[in-house]
């Protein structure tokens, strides 16, 4: 029923404007004294029929675009409110793409600051040449262009566009002519593009979210690796240690495992992926010592410099350790006299420097504590904080090396803390 209203709407219209100009034709001195009513006449059908015939086709062809004929579709003129999950900026820059990949697309118009678009559109002969050409009343006004205006209201992270396609003419040009459902096609098109482009977006954030979860669990799975290359050497050391006591030295036995115990229990309570403080580890390096001293008895030496104020400080697991077992196995141990380590640490600007420092071999006998241990630490410190943490390892003077780790105040990590 809509639809038939629609048709009749232009066919009346055009029969009171032919009839207009017929009865204007018929007063002026060329058909003033001829019988020029039955010319009219056959004229005006015509181009009635004409009407009818372009606005059936305007209809079949909304029909086939949109699926189903109300006053929305119908119309020569199109609205559209599309909602964007993406801030303003980034919602136009997706409309902008839309409206000048466009067929036919020109004289495109934007302005970011004020987030509005204007183009035109060069609109297409759906049916080719048209056989009666210029007695085609719908011709009359020429072959127009449509025309698209577009805005983006933000909001709340999202962007709302309002979306406007229609005829390079004025409302009233409605009444007369049709538009062959090129501006509908228009809105449906820019329509699709976006939503396109919105699950394109989505599609690469999940893409690149699996990736970084993926590597994350790369990094774990290496850090893990890394971890569990450190701890073991010194358990099976110790327990040969303390099975060898067993049999010599009983009492010293029970002291070694005593304070492997200790050690222990400053140790399996962390998970591998996670974070330790300096705190901790400065309790399960002390266990350590404990140990060595055990084994090398007044050759091993130690000084500690923490402030209490740090002991907080959030730091990877087994690395100050690692740096304690490199200063006793390539520094201390091989010495005569043994020696002493140092543990230092200080703050700067928040970021922290952490020393082991001893004064064994160093370099030139020791070969500088080149071996896992240190390297382990580097890659470790590599997968964790990127370039914001670094391992520098130096002489001591007069002798022996020291090694320090400097880490960053705050900064995303891989290991977390559970």
């Amino acid at each position: 029923m809509k639809s038939f209203f629609f048709v009749f709407r232009l066919v009346v219209f055009w029969f009171f404007v032919l009839l207009f100009v017929a009865l204007m034709l018929a007063n002026t001195a060329p058909f003033r004294h001829h019988d020029a009513a039955p010319t009219f006449i056959l004229l005006i059908f015509i181009a009635l029929m004409l009407v009818v015939t372009g606005a059936v086709s305007h209809l079949r062809r909304v029909r086939l675009i949109a699926g189903h004929l109300d006053d929305s579709t119908m119309g020569n003129r199109q609205r559209r409110q599309i909602e964007i999950p993406f801030e303003a900026g980034e919602a136009f820059d997706l409309l902008d793409a839309a409206i000048r990949e466009l067929p036919r697309s020109e004289d495109v118009e934007s302005a970011r600051d004020s987030l509005q678009v204007r183009a035109k559109v060069q609109r297409p002969k759906p049916y080719g040449h048209h056989p009666l050409g210029r007695l085609d009343p719908s011709r009359w006004f020429g072959h127009l262009r449509n025309q698209i205006f577009a805005t983006v209201t933000p909001g709340d992270g999202t962007g709302s566009v309002t979306l406007i396609c229609e005829p390079e003419a004025g409302a009233w040009s409605d009444w007369f002519r049709v538009d062959d459902g090129t501006n509908l096609e228009n809105a449906e098109a820019i329509t699709r593009a976006i939503t396109r482009r919105i699950a394109e977006k989505r599609r690469n954030e999940q893409m690149r979210a699996r990736q970084t979860e993926t590597e994350k669990e790369r990094t774990v799975a290496r850090l893990n690796l890394l971890h569990a290359q450190v701890e073991p050497h010194f358990l099976y050391n110790t327990l040969a240690s303390a099975q060898y006591l067993t049999r010599t030295d009983p009492q010293q036995a029970d002291h070694m495992l005593g304070h492997l115990i200790h050690y222990l229990r400053h140790s399996l309570p962390q998970r591998d992926d996670a974070l330790s403080t300096l705190g901790d580890e400065l309790e399960r390096t002390s266990a350590y010592l404990e140990i060595m001293r055990l084994r090398m008895g007044p050759r091993l030496a130690l000084q500690i410099d923490v402030p209490d104020t740090l002991r907080a400080f959030a730091i990877p697991p087994m690395m100050l350790q690692t740096l304690v077992e490199n200063a006793i196995k390539h520094g201390l141990e091989p010495k005569p006299g043994g020696g002493t380590v140092w543990i230092l640490a200080r703050q700067d600007d928040g970021a922290i420097a952490i020393t082991v420092a001893d004064d064994g071999r160093g370099f030139n006998e020791a070969g500088g504590g080149t071996g896992i241990g240190l390297k382990n630490v580097r890659e470790r410190l590599r997968l964790i904080y990127g370039a914001e943490a670094s391992l520098s390892v130096v002489s001591n003077a007069p002798e022996g090396v020291a090694a320090t780790i400097t880490l960053p105040p705050r900064s995303t990590t891989t290991e977390t803390v559970s």
